[in-house]
């Protein structure tokens, strides 16, 4: 039975609606240590290059095309992989400085991470709303709703 539903859920958008929704949990995070630390001196902001997860998406939806029974892998560097579980994991990297350094040490911009904190959400948000469409969908299906 999971093979069977396994061969449903890992065509189309799904695959890439998961991981999409794996990065932006893990960015979420992220975004909420770097505010947690906004008064620690001396700490540096974490990043992850979501320009860099988006093209390693396009690359990993392109290579599932090619083979459809082929895992949906993400790979972009050392920040974003797909572990041999399938699972996506990232790591971090301090945030460059923008020609800015506070008086204790830090590069903490919390306007930039609140502005990252909208962002991120948004698209988690987008990317739940369209994966539960997915399995409505489905649901229905396996009912003989129409």
């Amino acid at each position: 039975m999971a093979m069977f539903l396994s061969t449903i859920t890992d065509r189309g958008s799904t695959p890439g609606l998961v991981k999409t929704m794996a990065f932006t949990q893990k960015r979420l995070r992220m975004i909420s240590e770097n505010v947690a630390n906004v008064h620690t001196p001396g700490y540096k902001a974490k990043t992850l290059d979501v320009k860099g997860f988006q093209r390693a998406l396009g690359r990993a939806f392109l290579e599932h095309q090619k083979d459809i029974n082929r895992p949906f892998v993400v790979e972009n560097g050392d920040q974003v992989h797909t572990n041999e579980r399938g699972y996506l994991e990232v790591t971090p990297t301090d945030q460059a400085g923008r020609n800015i350094l506070f008086h204790d040490g830090t590069n903490l911009s919390i306007e930039r991470q609140m502005a990252d904190l909208a962002e991120t959400g948004m698209v988690h948000e987008m990317a739940t709303t369209l994966v539960r469409g997915n399995f409505d969908r489905l649901r229905k299906a396996i009912r003989g709703i129409v």
